[in-house]
């Protein structure tokens, strides 16, 4: 009955009711509403904002108004050496609870997101922006702006080169946005778009005050193989190439280097354009107004030469003074020939002033002038029936012309080339650069002019042909060729016949071909015009010519009368006489077979 009675009071005891710690439930239910209403509601994966409360070298504690604090690794904060506790800074919700209770939060990632609104707004603006160079990359540097990394490049560091990018590492630097890529999420910076802004205004005024001719000092920025450019204060001018010096000048880093102050005078500029042409070579003397005024044509001068074209030398006799050998003046030769030939860059020359123009400060100059003239003593070197020996230098149609020695040149006309041969053209006898004897027929001193010979160092065989072939004889022929329906003979000694077609006839009825050997009866010989006339049909035929001979008559001779006693001596010993036969031209045969 006991037992039933203490079962019954456990089970009916209110525990809800009892307040161990001094609070009703319904006070402590009141306690907890109040303690919830002082925390934050706090969602993952959001941005919000918290109280720096502890610091040190490894971890930042804030305050984000929750439960339990949010830590931060110090790293997070290294472009903030200034954070101090009570800073309010972004924070970044990654988890309200792992599995050791503990909220994680990161204020990279919420300065990457507001980072991207911030830049996207920036660029909208143009507001200038402060960021922190991280390091330096290829090209640039890499920039830490509201979290994000951009890239700065080389060009828009400054207005000017920049030759070492690591001065600006660890710098905090002013910036603009000036690009951004959504899809890669790159953010490209400009430092440079800061200072042309306030440059862009300095030059208008700088340039406003210019005036052609005033002298400013300025810095060589940069160095180009056409000119230098100078830094004025803030706008930049061109000092061409050519407005360095008053002499010759390969490479601007013959007179200036980089970071090198120098005096300039201003030749021209443009307002609209904004170029300034500078010049450092006005500011000194002309050399011309320093060149001696005893100096006169005739001179002799020395010098460098500085300058080959094919048509002549520039040689430089002072600083910015030169002259012009023409290729002409060069050698007392008439063959065209390029400067190349007699003088190179560098070399030291002396030479004769030929012509001085000091109002225009231009000079030429001669080489030759200084060598003996080859034509001053003409005659006595080469006399008239002298022999010689020439080199074929080029050829014509009338002839040849042949250098005798250099500077003197002569021509051999396409007559005077050979006794027998019908020549149609020089390069059939001879060739470029081979040697020729020769013979002086006449000099023109005046003219500067020597007509030569070659035929004449030989007799003229035809004199001695004129009885050996004379009207009437006989010889053996070959048939070479058919021209304008006549056959080309070859006679003995290299000399040729024409047959006409008429006397090509054979005895058998048919006409002569090429290649065959007969023999041809000379019906003419004409020693002035070389010219022989040969008839086969005649050999076995008394034919009518109708050619007028010397007397005026019709030509009636064969080859067993008429002509010269020495003929008919040779015809006694044989009928078909040859040259080689005569005691009297034994001489003049082996002399032209040893030719």
């Amino acid at each position: 009955m006991a037992t039933e009675i203490k079962t019954q009071g456990t089970a009916e005891f209110d525990w809800d009711a009892l307040a161990l710690d001094g609070y009703t439930v319904a006070e402590r239910s009141e306690m907890s509403d109040r303690y919830e209403g002082t925390l934050t509601s706090i969602a993952e994966h959001e941005v919000i904002k918290g109280t720096v409360i502890l610091l040190n070298k490894k971890e930042v504690v804030v305050n984000i108004g929750s439960k339990s604090e949010g830590v931060i690794p110090t790293s997070e904060f290294r472009y903030n050496p200034d954070l101090a506790v009570g800073d309010v800074v972004d924070i970044y919700v990654e988890t309200q609870e792992d599995k050791y209770g503990q909220l994680v939060v990161s204020h990279r990632i919420a300065r990457v997101h507001s980072a991207w609104n911030k830049v996207n707004e920036v660029l909208k603006t143009g507001e200038i922006i402060t960021g922190f160079v991280k390091c330096r990359t290829k090209g640039g540097l890499i920039v830490d702006v509201f979290g994000l990394e951009a890239f700065l490049p080389g060009s828009q560091i400054d207005v000017k080169p920049i030759r070492d990018y690591d001065v600006y590492v660890g710098k905090n630097m002013e910036f603009k946005v000036v690009k951004i890529n959504q899809e890669f999420k790159n953010v490209v910076v400009s430092h440079k778009a800061l200072i042309e802004a306030e440059l862009e205004e300095q030059k208008k005024q700088i340039i406003s005050g210019l005036e052609k001719g005033q002298v400013l000092e300025g810095t060589v920025k940069n160095i180009t193989s056409y000119g230098v450019f100078i830094d004025l204060g803030g706008v930049d001018g061109l000092v061409h190439i050519t407005d360095l010096s008053w002499g010759r000048v390969n490479h601007p880093e013959e007179i200036v280097e980089l970071d090198q102050k120098i005096n300039v005078v201003i030749l021209d500029f443009d307002n609209e354009k904004k170029r300034i042409a500078l010049g450092l070579k006005q500011l000194q003397a002309h050399p011309w107004d320093a060149l001696s005024e005893e100096m006169n044509v005739g001179d002799k001068v020395k010098g460098k030469v500085v300058v080959m074209a094919d048509y002549g030398a520039f040689v430089e006799i002072a600083p910015g003074v030169e002259g012009l050998i023409h290729v002409s003046e060069m050698s007392w030769s008439q063959h065209l020939r390029s400067a190349q030939d007699f003088l190179k860059v560098g070399d030291e020359v002396e030479a004769a002033v030929l012509t001085l123009d000091r109002e225009e400060r231009k000079m030429s100059l001669g080489m030759k002038q200084l060598m003996p003239d080859p034509w001053e003593a003409i005659e006595g070197k080469f006399a008239v029936q002298t022999q010689h020996t020439a080199k074929v230098r080029n050829f014509t149609n009338f002839g040849v012309f042949v250098e005798l020695e250099e500077g003197v040149d002569g021509l051999i006309h396409i007559s005077d080339l050979s006794w027998q041969k019908k020549i149609k053209h020089p390069s059939e006898f001879c060739k470029v650069d081979e040697p020729i004897d020769v013979i002086v027929l006449e000099i023109d001193r005046e003219n500067r002019r020597i007509s030569l010979g070659h035929k004449q160092l030989e007799e003229n065989p035809w004199e001695v042909f004129s009885s050996t072939f004379a009207e009437g004889t006989t010889h053996q022929g070959t048939i070479i060729e058919n021209k304008d329906k006549s056959g080309i003979v070859s006679l003995p000694y290299g000399l040729e016949g024409i047959c006409p077609a008429r006397h090509m006839r054979k005895e058998d009825g048919s006409n002569a071909q090429v290649e065959e050997t007969l023999q041809f009866e000379i019906i003419e010989f004409n020693k002035d015009a070389r010219k022989i006339v040969v008839s086969h049909t005649k050999t076995f035929e008394d034919i009518e010519d109708n050619r007028p001979s010397k007397s005026g008559g019709a030509s009636k001779a064969k080859s067993s009368g008429g002509g010269s006693s020495a003929v008919k001596k040779v015809n006694q010993a044989t009928e078909k006489s040859t040259l080689g036969d005569l005691d009297a031209l034994a001489q003049l045969k082996n002399k032209m077979e040893g030719k």
